[in-house]
């Protein structure tokens, strides 16, 4: 009997864990069309500044700007992972703070000092129980990423970057993120955003993309540019606004990524509970009826000695 009373409370919570899971993924579904249309749309402007700024530097001369100088004496490395705010979302998170603690982990090894930044609950949550420290961190609405956000995560970054070494800034920029494929594919990126560095795509290793990739062919056909009214006041205009565009459009690829996971973990997570109710019910009713079959046999068994019993 206790035995199954126990697979009738397993059974009854399963199903509600069912509900809450189907739930979850009604809910992804219904945000992931709008979540990735947020993101293609941003990724055209996001590859144009790029381009841009390929090509201001490819065509700057004797102008020494933080935007492609890197500090010789300067180790410090600023490194900004996005994370999820909730669970849920299978191992997007985990993906997310393998690859970084791997990206931390190189750049120990090349004596360098990294400086952390988090978005997201779920990455700072990981952090502080660890006691790892962070110089800054950022929580709310990782799935629907406000411009708001972005601007204050890129100023935070930005000025970590143009200070000097003496006031604790930074000499490189790397973001951790989750480039959106399609709706079953997503793929951890490195991308080193700053300082920019022209480079042939082919030379790039696959886990770590640099910030700028040079195309031979275009080179070759990219227009001159005369500064107004210097160089340096137009790269100190621009920088900003790249910045800012690079990461609003990692945020929102990030957010369509952890959209598109938490559906398919919800999914997956919906079959695996309905395939545990089947077991829970196939052996709740094997139970019963080795209970039936059990109290059948003592009442025969009565029966026949009170027949005995009679003679």
């Amino acid at each position: 009997m206790s035995s199954q009373l126990a697979l009738e409370s397993r059974i009854g919570s399963t199903q509600s864990l069912s509900k809450i899971f189907r739930a979850q993924e009604m809910i992804a579904s219904a945000h992931i069309a709008k979540a990735r249309e947020a993101a293609f749309n941003a990724k055209p402007y996001s590859d144009t500044i790029s381009e841009t700024m390929v090509n201001l530097v490819s065509h700057v001369h004797g102008v020494d700007h933080p935007i492609f100088r890197k500090e010789k004496n300067n180790n410090h490395i600023a490194v900004f992972a996005i994370t999820a705010d909730r669970g849920m979302a299978g191992a997007y998170t985990s993906n997310i703070i393998r690859q970084t603690e791997n990206l931390l982990a190189r750049l120990d090894d090349q004596g360098k000092i990294p400086q952390l930044y988090v978005f997201g609950r779920r990455g700072v949550s990981h952090y502080q129980y660890r006691s790892r420290g962070m110089e800054k961190s950022w929580e709310g609405n990782s799935d629907h990423p406000s411009v708001e956000v972005a601007r204050g995560i890129s100023s935070a970054l930005l000025d970590a970057y143009m200070r000097p070494k003496e006031e604790g800034g930074v000499s490189e920029l790397y973001i951790v993120y989750t480039e959106f494929i399609n709706l079953v594919s997503q793929k951890v990126r490195v991308l080193r955003m700053l300082p920019i560095e022209l480079v042939h795509g082919d030379s790039v290793p696959e886990s770590l993309v640099s910030s700028v990739n040079l195309d031979p062919q275009r080179s070759s056909v990219n227009p001159l540019y005369t500064f107004e009214p210097t160089a340096d006041a137009v790269l100190d205009t621009v920088l900003p606004r790249y910045v800012m565009g690079r990461i609003y459009e990692c945020l929102l690829t990030s957010a369509a990524s952890e959209t598109a996971s938490r559906q398919n973990a919800m999914h997956a997570a919906t079959e695996n509970a309905g395939k545990l109710i089947k077991d829970l019910t196939r052996r709740l009713n094997a139970a019963r009826q080795a209970q039936i079959t059990q109290e059948l046999t003592e009442i025969i068994s009565s029966a026949d000695a009170l027949k005995k019993n009679k003679k």
